[in-house]
């Protein structure tokens, strides 16, 4: 069995007394896909921060092996700068200061005909691209990913399922809060179906 890299065991979480989830148990080895569903209000934001170190639980532990990278509801982006220059201060706090990743991960996204535009003038769809850019090549084996389809047309989507196949296909693993089915979750290159599962919260 496969190291996971990302466990948590007995996680209990709770805001203003009211208990989100208690006794949780999650694992993500690699090349796991974990959706987390449930209604709003459900703890999914809350789950993914407690994941992320974000956010103390009430109790229970969460073990990390390796660099997680969290993309929350919100864009989490600069709006004063373009998306050139988030990325580019984003590869500085990683060690890259050549910023060798950049033009990849714009072209991931296509977002390379905004990349000088400032991000206060890009559209909710192209500020979503902006922080999905920031899953660069090198960067986290964990990806924490809140609502990733918010404002994403049907090309964004099919992107963002791209990205997920090969991010598990090299080993990475994927937790991802959604009320939608993830795209081109089935032709994602893994042979273990048991490596896409769901864990429901607010049942």
């Amino acid at each position: 069995m496969q190291t996971p890299l990302l466990a948590a065991e007995g996680l209990s979480c709770a805001v203003a007394e009211r208990v989100l989830f208690d006794e949780l148990r999650l694992v993500a080895a690699p090349g796991d896909l974990v959706e987390v569903r449930g209604p709003n209000g459900s703890g999914k934001s809350t789950l993914l921060r407690c994941l992320a170190g974000l956010l103390a639980p009430r109790r229970g532990r969460v073990r990390r092996h390796g660099a997680i990278d969290y993309v929350g509801h919100k864009p989490g982006v600069s709006e004063r700068l373009t998306p050139v220059e988030n990325l580019r201060w984003l590869a500085r706090v990683r060690g890259d200061a050549e910023g060798s990743c950049i033009n990849d991960s714009l072209r991931r996204v296509d977002l390379r005909g905004a990349r000088q535009d400032l991000c206060a003038a890009l559209s909710a769809g192209q500020l979503r691209r902006a922080a999905l850019a920031r899953l660069v090549p090198g960067g986290g084996r964990v990806w924490l990913l809140d609502e990733p389809l918010t404002a994403l047309d049907a090309a964004g989507e099919q992107l963002l399922g791209a990205m997920i196949a090969t991010h598990r296909a090299a080993g990475g693993a994927v937790v991802c809060a959604t009320h939608r089915p993830l795209p081109s979750v089935s032709s994602a290159p893994l042979a273990d179906s048991s490596a896409h599962r769901t864990v429901r919260l607010g049942a």
